[in-house]
């Protein structure tokens, strides 16, 4: 009898896309590939980008948020001379300019570019207005005019100039900006249009090229699969945890770990390992840690420490565990 289809298998394969496919296809080639019940990704990648792309396999696709929010690194090339409809390559020409900047024009428009601006989205995003998405109504010629939203950008460098068409960029920022829509203001800034023609994204929170694997580099054939090897999975994962790497620990006793897993709360004032009293604040999140493993994230809320999402459950602690839910001391630690 063949085993139930869907593995319960947890961590991250960090894949360095390739031009062409979706994000989204190659979360379902690789879902299948690992035969996975669960998977997702990390922040969407265009068609014509590639790079770091992580993908979360069961437990650590309760991470994806926190890898949602943090900080990216990109390189791309803007060329000069033709804006597009997509702001890529992949678009039909809206506009042509003989301007070509120099590299001091450049530089001196980088710094009102950099920081909290507003930016708007590419037309062709997968932004919703009205129910439907920015892309499908600019693909049935209906192109919505979308606001200006917040974004942060830490910087943004010329890296080099191949020739007077091109200057290839390198940025780190935060969630949700578009690069294509940064390419094409840089142009605009400079007094002519642009459009990215190169995208690759080199970082994405923790994880950078360093962790990725390419789609050749993984086992996708699973005829060589025998009955020696069939659990075998086609890469090795990394940790679940390990999205969660760039946020403070906390080391937490068993019972104190048992009580947060609970979904019950403490007073901070009784741990045994304190927090700083300058990092209790409400938007401050700690890696709640016995030992080397990592339970989840918690927080402060209304005063007491809470879990904010856990990795594990009260099953890690195991089969005689007590149920904190039941015990006076489970709402007051």
């Amino acid at each position: 009898m063949g085993r139930k289809r869907g593995r319960d298998i947890d961590g991250w394969l960090i894949l360095d896309k390739p031009l062409g496919p979706t994000s989204t296809d190659m979360v379902n080639k690789l879902r299948w590939a690992f035969d996975a019940k669960k998977a997702g990704h990390g922040g969407t990648l265009d068609p014509l980008a590639s790079g770091v792309l992580p993908i979360a396999f069961g437990k650590a696709t309760r991470t994806i948020p926190y890898i949602m929010d943090a900080t990216k690194r990109y390189r791309f090339t803007l060329t000069f001379g033709e804006s597009r409809t997509t702001d890529d390559l992949e678009g039909e020409v809206l506009a042509t300019s003989p301007n070509r900047p120099t590299d001091e024009q450049i530089l001196a428009v980088l710094p009102a570019l950099t920081g909290n601006v507003m930016q708007v989205p590419p037309v062709f995003s997968a932004l919703r207005v009205g129910g439907e998405r920015a892309y499908d109504m600019a693909r049935a010629g209906r192109p919505p005019e979308l606001p200006p939203r917040p974004a942060r950008i830490d910087s943004i460098t010329l890296v080099e100039r191949p020739d007077a068409d091109t200057a290839v960029f390198d940025v780190q920022s935060g969630k949700g900006v578009y690069m294509r829509s940064l390419a094409r203001d840089i142009a605009l800034a400079c007094g002519t249009v642009g459009h990215i023609s190169v995208l690759r994204r080199t970082k994405c929170g923790p994880f950078d090229l360093s962790h990725a694997l390419t789609i050749d580099q993984i086992s996708l054939d699973k005829s060589t699969q025998t009955v020696d090897n069939a659990d075998a999975l086609p890469a090795p994962l990394l940790d679940a945890a390990t999205a969660l790497v760039d946020i403070p620990a906390l080391a937490v006793t068993d019972a104190e770990g048992r009580v947060l897993v609970w979904g019950q709360s403490i007073d901070p004032s009784d741990l045994v390992h304190p927090l700083p009293a300058s990092s209790q604040g409400e938007d401050h999140l700690w890696r709640a840690m016995i030992g080397e493993h990592v339970l989840g994230l918690c927080h402060v809320r209304h005063g007491r420490l809470r879990a904010a999402r856990m990795l594990e459950n009260h099953e890690f602690f195991g089969e005689h565990d007590v149920d904190y839910r039941r015990t006076p001391h489970g709402t007051d630690f």
